[in-house]
């Protein structure tokens, strides 16, 4: 492939030229990719990786509609939606047409992070209130208005929870306060919104609104309980507020049978203000807000014009338009629907074989494989996550891994992945997890057999010890992060762990 740069140079001048704190997946070796085709991404050598990160490719990598689309319209014309256009009406129609019939009006951004952070705007405006309800782990965007509502940034820095910020229990009935085994754990969950919403009042304080991702990502590929929203949504707006379905990650038919997640929950719960991006522009910075029309004449009623430069522009409408063709014309939704279901039942069949695996969740191709150290007590196998990873880099497949304790496997591929990609993904991961399992259980025995001869559990201090053997890589960032971005443990691991 031609380069400007061979990879050492890349490297060297990304650390001088660009913030110490842009960090790049894989950072003890990270890969240069070159270009992408479909689910597959290629590096400066030709070598071909299966993309399973990607859900801003959505359609595919460099979809061939979604180019030409936006080759014929930027030779055109492109310019502000001040100017009459077609593109941004047709686009707003057709994004509508795919929403329930109340949320009917568009606001268009480049950003998931400017839409929230607009949708924040909207809801404050609406009653006047100022209050935020969002849940624990949750991410939302990197303006500092989100990282304000954002508990899994600001819980990391130095910066405190606002007064203004309410954090409600993450809905997740594997690690958290209710679980599976809960009689009504969608109820105990909302009960927790109610709780907090009746202390705001008590303090004097007024709810404007409520945000969640519809399924949370960053917070661990978490499925809230059926009826969880429902409830939600009838506590805050009794309260004055509205109910703010983050969508970005998560829209756009991932899930299969529905075409935005919020409608898994049923067609009696409709959110008032619906935020959307990645996936929206398939790589183009595209973004949006969609309401009602009463939320939006409270918003122009402040006197104050929205307006955006790039936000809505006749090639991002263009791109958009075509984003929306691909999904209907490849019926990708149908094609979440069955890989997903293929790829969720060998990951089932994974989990019966390794006890590394404590959980698989998720719908259409959208799934989260929970690592752990033990199965009943559920201890999250952090370490074990960030080396699988990296060796299913080396496996040519990337994976990356968040959730609160970065041991939570995220598989979330362009949507044209097939049960081929499916079953090579699940193949590579069952290799390098019976290799991981056989080197702990070696090293259980060895320690059993010299310490303890009675007891069969391998003991947390052997487990360390495995952990810890070996030589740190040169070229390894100390710092753990997250995402697979680099972790202090994982080459250390691969020392013993040959796979």
């Amino acid at each position: 492939m031609c380069e400007l740069y061979s990879k050492q140079d890349t490297l060297a001048l990304r650390r001088k030229h660009i913030g110490p704190s842009c960090k790049v997946f894989f950072a003890a070796d990270p890969i240069k990719i070159v270009r992408a085709q479909g689910q597959y991404m290629f590096d400066e050598r030709g070598e071909q990786y299966l993309d399973c990160i990607n859900n801003v490719a959505h359609v595919g990598h460099c979809h061939p509609e979604v180019v030409t689309a936006a080759l014929k319209q930027m030779e055109l014309l492109n310019t502000n939606s001040r100017f009459l256009h077609d593109n941004i009406v047709e686009y707003a129609r057709r994004l509508s047409a795919t929403l329930p019939e109340t949320l009917s009006v568009c606001y268009f951004t480049n950003s998931g992070s400017e839409a929230n952070d607009l949708a924040l705007r909207l809801a404050r405006q609406f009653r006047g209130h100022q209050d935020v309800i969002t849940l624990d782990h949750a991410y939302h965007g990197h303006l500092s208005s989100l990282i304000e509502i954002s508990p899994y940034k600001f819980r990391k820095g130095k910066d405190v929870k606002k007064e203004f910020v309410h954090v409600a229990p993450t809905p997740d009935t594997y690690r958290g306060k209710y679980r599976e085994d809960h009689a009504d754990p969608a109820g105990a969950y909302a009960d927790e919104v109610k709780k907090i919403i009746e202390e705001a009042h008590n303090s004097g304080r007024k709810i404007a609104a409520f945000i969640a991702e519809s399924m949370q990502s960053c917070g661990g590929q978490i499925i809230p309980p059926a009826g969880y929203f429902q409830k939600v949504a009838e506590y805050v707006h009794r309260a004055g507020g509205v109910f703010i379905a983050d969508e970005v990650q998560v829209g756009f038919g991932r899930v299969g049978k529905h075409f935005w997640s919020f409608q898994m929950h049923g067609e009696d719960f409709v959110p008032d203000i619906v935020t959307m991006g990645k996936p929206m522009g398939n790589g183009h910075p595209m973004a949006c807000v969609v309401t009602t029309k009463e939320i939006a004449e409270a918003f122009s009623s402040s006197g104050m014009e929205y307006f955006n430069t790039y936000g809505g522009n006749p090639v991002s409408s263009a791109i958009g338009l075509a984003v929306l063709n691909v999904i209907e014309s490849e019926d990708l939704q149908g094609n979440a629907t069955r890989v997903g279901d293929y790829l969720t039942e060998l990951l089932n069949k994974q989990k019966a074989k390794h006890t590394l695996i404590g959980d698989i969740r998720g719908i259409g191709l959208f799934i989260g494989i929970d690592l752990v150290k033990d199965q009943q007590k559920r201890t999250p196998a952090t370490d074990e996550a960030q080396h699988v990873i990296y060796k299913m880099k080396e496996k040519q497949v990337l994976l990356s891994a968040d959730g609160p304790h970065r041991n939570v496997l995220k598989i979330k591929p362009p949507m044209c992945f097939t049960e081929e990609d499916a079953k090579f993904m699940v193949d590579q991961l069952d290799e390098i997890l019976t290799v991981v399992e056989e080197a702990i259980g070696a090293k259980s025995e060895s320690v059993t057999s010299e310490n303890t001869p009675c007891r069969t559990k391998m003991p947390n201090e052997a487990h360390s010890e495995l952990l810890s053997e070996g030589t740190s890589d040169p070229r390894e960032n100390p710092s753990r992060k997250r995402n697979g971005l680099c972790t202090d443990k994982h080459s250390l691991l691969s020392k013993r762990l040959k796979t």
